[in-house]
């Protein structure tokens, strides 16, 4: 090899020896007749020292050397002069004398700096990625990644599941956003779709017995995108049989807390992971994926609205719509700027407008309550809606008057706002929690249907199954979701292993019989023979890896991901191609598009 060592590996034990080291000169300082460079290979950081008085060569070739140059250096290590130790750095107690040093290659100036972690423009790191991964930073998210994953296979191989590869290629089915689809060359007119997720394949594997199967699996939805979705993918795909809902939140929560004492050793969690029932969870965070590191949980005060003489209020209500709020401490002193912004927020984000209430003396109906509801609200009432909110003077409170889904939404988004400005989200408290609870079945109001809450193959509670013909609302899954500080981290279920029972679903999800064949028939016919209770669940490798490495998009945590318009810009991709391949895959452009690009 070019080196005998790495950088970050040298230390106080090898004082006295004669190193080969190689890497990229990360920092250079000049210091009269000395030269200090920084020397960075993927282990870590080591200063060389050039003196003429040791170093062999021309002293020009010292003079060039700049910024990201590949070089090679032979030298002693020596200790570091008293009061010259960098403690930021593990190598910073030693440095290396150079005797020798041979320029591998030189660079230009790059676009962008490597050796600080400066903001840069994000197409220009997507651009440039093999620059930006050069970065101490975003190596150590790879790092992290990489022992992440280990970590994952060794839990997993001690609890004896099997690690099993599922195609690439394979049958276009639904699973709740648009395949990506493959022409195929030997079947002119056919497609391949790429697998949204493993799903069928992995339940198969149930049937043929394997019992325990998990694969750190490459999964594609062509979606739009934003910071925690990619059009290409990793999960965890993991699946049990004979086993129920207990038996895979225990194993997912036992493996999580493994890899958070090997990953997150310092961060704070609870233990065992708190329920939330989903219905809970929406009234109280009005999200399915709550952060629990702080409070500001919803109230709804519909009876108290329904008491008052504001229009607003009674007209949500009478359509059949809610009245919920949150109570922000210490907010009672936002300008009339800062409260428009809050109203455009929740404007924004589908609300017809948002009450606030500062609450700047609570024993003062008069002039201690800054709000148009006060108009409105007689004592009694205003007294109750603070108690309903334990509202303490210096509050404000945020009240949204709308349908039961915009008013959740609407409120997920300032409780996440509001906890932000406040800094209310420690970024060491890692809040897991298990949601159970979902409906098996949503009402898709614009195609007048049923879609499944989770996916098409997972059951319904044993003693709602007789529902699903008379009240298919009432039906409750066997589903559950991971989710941590506001992220939903995995999701999975008890699934269907009788064929008449995945039938019905089918069908209620409107599928016609024929349609059922074409596109389930294999799969129902195979878990006719003989499939066992199972159940399972995949988490987001790459979410998981955002949240332990602290970062605010799984961009961050991916090698070469795309930007949000699905546009790899390193590899300029995708891509026209020429009129032959596609000639060879019986396929042509439209000439509307054809005159676009």
């Amino acid at each position: 090899m070019l080196k005998s060592h790495s950088c970050g590996d040298l230390s106080n034990a090898h004082i006295g020896s004669q190193v080969t080291l190689a890497g990229w000169i990360h920092r250079r300082r000049d210091h009269g007749g000395l030269a200090f460079i920084d020397l960075r290979d993927s282990t870590g950081i080591v200063q060389v020292v050039f003196d003429p008085q040791h170093t062999r060569g021309p002293e020009e070739l010292t003079h060039s050397l700049r910024n990201e140059y590949v070089v090679q250096v032979v030298g002693d290590v020596v200790a570091r002069p008293a009061g010259t130790e960098n403690p930021k750095i593990p190598t910073g107690a030693i440095e290396v004398s150079v005797t020798k040093v041979e320029v591998l290659n030189d660079c230009p100036t790059p676009p962008f700096y490597i050796n600080e972690d400066v903001e840069v423009d994000e197409n220009l790191t997507l651009k440039y990625r093999y620059l930006y991964l050069r970065r101490p930073s975003v190596h150590s998210n790879m790092v992290l990644r990489h022992r992440m994953v280990k970590g994952i296979r060794d839990f997993l191989d001690r609890e004896r599941f099997l690690e099993i590869e599922t195609p690439i290629l394979i049958k276009s089915t639904p699973e709740g956003a648009r395949d990506y689809l493959v022409p195929s060359r030997v079947n002119p007119g056919k497609f391949y779709a790429l697998p949204q997720s493993p799903q069928q394949l992995k339940q198969i594997l149930m049937v043929a017995g394997m019992e325990r199967y998990f694969q750190i699996a490459r999964c594609f939805r062509d979606e739009d995108l934003r910071a925690d979705r990619q059009p290409e993918f990793t999960q965890l795909d993991l699946e049990m049989s004979f086993a129920d809902e207990e038996d895979i939140l225990d194993l997912i929560e036992r493996m999580m807390v493994e890899l958070m004492s090997v990953l997150r050793p310092d961060a704070k969690f609870s233990q065992p992971f708190p329920r939330l029932h989903y219905a809970d969870a929406m009234s109280m965070y009005g999200t399915d994926k709550p952060d629990l590191r702080y409070g500001l949980t919803i109230s709804d005060i519909g009876d108290i609205a329904g008491q008052t003489s504001f229009g607003i209020f009674h007209s949500a209500l009478e359509s059949g719509g809610v009245v919920r709020g949150i109570c922000v401490p210490g907010c009672a002193g936002y300008s009339k700027h800062q409260l428009s912004d809050l109203i455009n927020r929740a404007t924004a984000a589908g609300a017809r407008g948002l009450v606030t209430l500062s609450v700047v003396d609570a024993d003062n109906f008069e002039d201690g309550i800054k709000s148009v509801l006060a108009k409105h609200v007689g004592f009694d009432q205003m007294r109750s809606l603070l108690a309903r909110f334990e509202a303490q003077d210096g509050d404000l409170i945020l009240i949204v008057a709308d349908t039961e889904q915009t008013t959740c939404k609407v409120l997920d988004i300032l409780r996440r706002e509001m906890a932000g400005r406040l800094h209310m989200a420690d970024s060491n408290i890692f809040s897991y929690a298990f949601v159970l609870g979902f409906p098996l079945l949503d009402w898709n109001h614009e195609a007048k249907r049923w879609d499944s809450m989770h996916h098409p193959f997972t059951a319904p509670r044993a003693d709602d199954v007789t529902l699903l013909d008379s009240d298919p609302a009432r039906v409750r899954g066997r589903h559950y979701d991971l989710v941590c500080n506001g992220h939903e981290l995995g999701s999975g279920s008890v699934r269907i292993h009788q064929r008449q029972l995945q039938q019905t679903v089918f069908s209620l999800l409107g599928y016609s019989d024929s349609a059922i064949e074409e596109r389930f028939g294999y799969f129902l016919q195979a878990i006719e023979y003989g499939a066992p209770p199972h159940a399972g669940i995949a988490l987001g490798i790459d979410r998981m890896a955002m949240l332990f490495g602290g970062q605010e998009s799984i961009r961050e945590v991916i090698a070469f991901p795309k930007n949000q318009n699905a546009v790899d810009l390193m590899l300029d991709s995708p891509s026209a191609v020429d009129s032959a391949q596609l000639d060879e895959l019986n396929l042509s452009l439209k000439r509307q598009l054809i005159d676009r690009t």
